[in-house]
């Protein structure tokens, strides 16, 4: 730990008389041994919050001296802060690493903090303080598990299927599959649950349920469709839920005579009227809300027990008429098997019908950001409501398939007499004939033809109409609670247009008012179709969809083994959850194959879209590491391939300096290696550390973001160093990955090498000596205008290229995105022109691929490429044809070939003296002397040229003189010219020399000019292995 000075250690223990008491590991027998002896206690007053100092006597009592170093603190790790409390941070590394300045000591000077043993308790809620069992004003409304998940589970679960086709599709599959469609549909959701309560654990989760929990799981792409769909199959089960209270309230005017309009238009009266009151429940808030759900569970237990009461009462002659004749064993063998019926009378038409009514399970999740704890009650509820749900489904379906027939007629005169013949059916051994109704299928009554089975078998009915309205009414309140949660959550992102209106809350609790007005209209569109079988299996496809990505999510943060992935809840399988999204997705298509399609079709716009806008979020969701993971694998994996001509890519270090700085050169590499192969954008800093890496770490992600919003695929490195060469051979050496490592050198042409320092054009072309040395190849770029364009762009200067007088002064990274993007030629569509290639030298074919990789792109496609050769005048016709045919085994596609005779020849004497005038400055003028006198005379000037180095590389100087003029003849109106790059021998050629080579090559040319020269080795290859 770092240190405070010795005169700060004093041990107030006039302070040591506050309420905690921090005790110590030293045993009272060592207590007075040694210089840190302590006693039995520290104990440090916390009342007063503002008094701690670094005089502060916790640290010195815990550690045995004072230290700037703070102990674990849960403030340091949440998002939020403590209402009232000053957030006091951990000091940084730079704090306790480097030199401490009094400004900074006093901001991270340590204290204990009063709330720290407060926040390892139960719930962890770092939202608000809690001060004693004192409810502070206006504090939002929070619920535990029992009353924010469980019950509501319960109720969302025990929806309109229970009372109104629960007993229908008994009849319809019979007891045992009916018992096999309740189980597979609480397998799914089991796994499900368990999926949810591994997701819900693995980190505080926030408002937004589902949505957030998939989102943040799997990333906004597949989050933001499944939260859109979600919501909206909510907003849709609000309208199936208050249908199936409709139907009932329908059924009970029809019973007295007292339709409306007709019972079509009924349904539809009755369910606005009831959706309208429901949202005014909403508005209320979610206390009140909650008060009502406690009231349905209420209702809905005392219909159970109604109903299970009437099961062992003895059918009256009345009841009997409609077919209930109380527990039988023949009556449940003869329901015990199927009776298929209708349209719907099928195992999977039954399992879409039946299946809506297990979705519930989510109803406790969706309000994530109402409960107290969400880690604990999502699980705890969930799996609780899901256990107890299962079985009064089980029970249900088994007691009303024991205790009355299928077909009934109602009429009490139907009992079998003596004279009765061809009586049919279970009902005969009972003393029922309802023969003539079955058979022509127009009974009224019995469990496949009455919907409301449940009263007519119950104790007293009108506690399961109650029981009917209590599930149907706290289900659609449950969904239109829940659909406008998620889609506030949805909006406040932003992932997509014109949703944000919907995101604003209002009062204590963020109610989404917007939300519910929305969610209002879109049931009251649904609840206008007034048929709850055609409404099921729509919303069906929805909630699979959100189960299988829930169980995917759970899966795939598994798999990719990221150290972040740590929930709490540990009774749930990878494997399961894959099982679980795989047969979701099954079912979708066993369901309704084109509502599958559909709703599959949705979710891929949807994600299409948001790929497509790439919003800036970042949840550290298991995409990204599985991405990491497939990237690591991957670039592990190429270790154990040898590399093969056949799959050599240029893969480049591209020294840009800051990017923004050379957008030109970024683009041409970018241009040729986007979707091929590696670009590494290089910066060296120079300079002490101390003022160089504030600039490091302020710019470093603003070059990345600037690279990204121009499109270019690309890496960013910089290293500190001493100088500009030594950083080079830095990035030369320890760039890249594995095989993943630069093997070209792009680098910008140095415009200013004559009015610059000798020393940094010794520097300059030092660097290509180093890259030679590491067999990379050169690719060096020149253009008319240059390359700089700092200047223009008014940015802040790198020291590197041109230091600025304060090496301190920040970089804003966002400026560097928000400024204007430099367009460059590379990012225009060239015409028809040409694309020139002087392949001098044999260079291993690195100067024929990279004009072959610009013009495969889409802007260069319409260029046309021309080769040009030198040759001997007597044999122009076979060296062409030798050069045509070597290219066409190497399937590039360049037909012109130009063979240049005349390479030669003496270049005017014009240009021959413009090249002596250019050199003059850096001669030597020695006379021709030995080499010990040249080197006196060159000490501490390596750059001059000897008389003696002039003579010999004469005529390779002269050389350079002529390929101008060539040049200037031939590609005066090219887009780019690509040129063999002269090597000038290491310790034989000065770099003052090398450099007007290079000037005279490539000066007064107005297309850009590409030297590039390759390591020697091929990277072409006309054989297919």
């Amino acid at each position: 730990m770092a240190e405070l000075p010795v005169t700060d250690r004093t041990l107030d223990l006039s302070r040591s008389n506050g309420r905690f008491t921090i005790s110590t590991l030293i045993s009272t027998e060592d207590s007075n041994r040694g210089p840190y002896a302590q006693g039995d206690t520290a104990v440090y007053d916390t009342s007063q919050g503002n008094h701690l100092t670094h005089n502060n006597t916790f640290y010195l009592r815990t550690f045995g001296y004072n230290t700037v170093d703070v102990v674990p603190t849960y403030e340091n790790y949440a998002n939020t802060k403590i209402s009232g409390e000053c957030k006091k941070p951990r000091p940084t590394l730079a704090d306790l690493h480097s030199f401490l300045k009094q400004e900074t000591f006093h901001r991270h000077s340590p204290g204990y903090e009063p709330h720290r043993s407060d926040s390892f308790n139960e719930g962890g809620n770092d939202d608000a303080a809690i001060d004693g069992d004192k409810k502070p004003e206006g504090e939002p409304v929070r619920f535990g598990w029992v009353k924010g998940v469980m019950i509501r589970c319960m109720l969302n679960i025990w929806g309109v299927i229970l009372y109104l086709r629960l007993p229908w599709i008994t009849a319809q599959a019979g007891i045992a599959l009916t018992w096999v469609i309740i189980l597979m549909s609480v397998t799914v959701t089991t796994i499900t649950g368990l999926s949810i309560s591994a997701i819900s654990t693995n980190g505080k989760v926030k408002s937004g349920g589902t949505y957030f929990l998939i989102s943040r799981s799997l990333g906004p792409e597949l989050g933001g469709s499944i939260g859109l769909i979600f919501a909206f199959a909510n907003a849709v089960a609000v309208a199936m839920h208050t249908v199936g209270f409709a139907e009932t309230v329908r059924d009970l005017l029809l019973e007295y005579d007292s339709t409306i309009v007709d019972p079509t238009n009924d349904i539809r009266i009755v369910g606005i009227i009831t959706v309208t009151v429901l949202l005014g429940v909403s508005l209320a808030g979610m206390e009140w809300e909650a008060k009502a759900q406690v009231l349905f569970f209420i209702v809905i237990m005392i219909s159970f027990v109604n109903y299970l009461v009437g099961t062992v009462i003895p059918a009256s002659q009345e009841k009997q008429a409609k077919g209930f004749f109380s527990y039988r064993g023949d009556i449940f063998a003869q329901n015990f098997v199927p009776n298929w019926r209708g349209p719907d009378g099928s195992f999977f038409g039954l399992f879409s019908i039946f299946f809506p009514s297990a979705t519930g399970i989510l109803a406790g999740a969706n309000i994530s950001g109402d409960l107290k704890d969400p880690a604990v009650a999502i699980p705890k509820g969930t799996l609780m409501a899901i256990f107890w749900t299962t079985i009064s489904y089980l029970v249900l379906s088994a007691t009303i398939g024991s205790c009355v027939v299928r077909d009934a007629s109602g009429n009490v005169n139907d009992t079998l007499t003596v004279d009765s013949m061809g009586c049919e059916g279970i009902a005969c051994g009972l003393g029922w004939n309802f023969t003539e109704c079955a058979q022509s299928q127009s009974c009224r009554y019995g469990l496949i033809n009455h919907y409301q089975a449940m009263s007519m078998v119950s104790g007293f009915a009108p506690l399961i109409t109650a029981g009917i309205f209590g599930a149907t009414l706290s289900s659609a309140l449950a969904c239109l609670v829940s659909a406008p949660k998620v889609f506030q959550c949805l909006c406040k992102d932003q992932l997509y247009p014109a949703i944000g209106f919907f995101g604003k809350g209002y009062g204590k609790n963020n109610e989404p008012i917007r939300g519910y007005v929305l969610t209002y209209f879109i049931a009251v569109g649904f609840i206008l179709i007034a048929e709850l079988n055609a409404i099921a299996p729509i919303i069906s496809n929805f909630f699979l969809c959100s189960y299988a990505l829930i169980n995917f999510s759970c899966f795939h943060a598994s798999i990719t083994n990221s150290p972040g992935w740590r929930p709490s809840f540990r009774y749930y399988s990878k494997w399961a959850a894959l099982f679980g999204a795989v047969i979701s997705v099954v079912i979708m298509f066993l369901l309704t194959w084109w509502a599958a399609l559909i709703a599959i079709g949705i979710v891929v716009f949807l994600l299409g879209y948001v790929l497509y806008k790439k919003p800036v979020v970042n949840w550290g969701s298991s995409v990204q590491a599985g991405s990491y993971n497939m990237a690591l694998n991957y670039s592990v994996g190429l270790n154990e391939v040898d590399d093969h001509i056949k799959n050599y890519r240029p893969q480049c270090l591209v020294l840009t300096g800051p990017p923004n700085f050379r957008p030109a050169l970024v683009d041409f590499v970018g241009t040729f290696t986007k979707n091929v192969s590696l670009m590494i954008c290089g910066n060296v800093l120079v300079g002490p550390c101390k003022q160089v890496l504030p600039e490091l770490r302020l710019a470093s992600k603003g070059h990345v973001k600037w690279l990204t919003k121009r499109k270019i695929k690309s890496f960013y490195t910089e290293v500190l160093a001493e100088d500009l060469r030594a950083g080079v051979q830095i990035l030369m050496q320890a760039s890249g990955l594995g095989r993943m490592k630069p093997n070209i050198l792009v680098l910008g042409y140095k415009k200013n090498w004559q009015s610059a320092h000798p020393q940094t054009v010794e520097e300059y072309i030092g660097i290509l000596h180093d890259a030679f040395d590491f067999k990379f190849g050169v690719c060096m770029m020149r253009m008319k205008e240059g390359l700089n364009v700092s200047r223009l762009m008014q940015a802040h200067i790198n020291p590197v290229f041109e230091p600025t007088e304060d090496p301190e002064k920040n970089v804003d990274p966002d400026a560097l995105v928000a400024e204007q993007q430099a367009s460059t030629l590379f990012q225009i569509v060239q015409d028809k022109k040409t694309i020139d290639i002087y392949w001098l030298f044999d260079d291993g074919g690195l100067t024929l691929l990279i004009p072959y990789l610009l013009s495969r792109k889409k802007r260069w496609g319409k260029c046309k490429i021309r080769v040009f050769v030198g040759g001997q005048i007597n044999r122009m016709d076979e060296e062409r044809k030798a050069i045509i045919s070597l290219l066409s085994k190497f399937r590039l596609g360049f037909h012109e070939v130009h063979i240049l005779p005349d390479i030669n020849q003496k270049p005017r004497p014009e240009h021959v003296k413009r090249f002596e005038d250019l050199i003059a400055p850096f001669r030597l003028n020695d006379g021709f002397k030995d080499e010990a006198a040249v080197n006196e005379m060159r000490h501490g000037c390596p750059w001059k040229i000897s008389d003696e180095e002039e003579a010999k590389n004469k005529a390779k100087s002269l050389r350079q003189v002529r390929m101008n003029e060539i040049l200037l003849d031939f590609s005066r109106d090219a887009a780019i010219v690509f040129i063999t790059l002269p090597i000038g021998r290491k310790g034989r050629c000065p770099s003052s020399l090398y450099m007007a080579w290079l000037e005279t090559l490539s000066q007064d040319l107005r297309p850009p000019v590409v030297l590039v020269r390759g390591n020697q080795e091929n990277v072409l290859t006309f054989y297919c292995q």
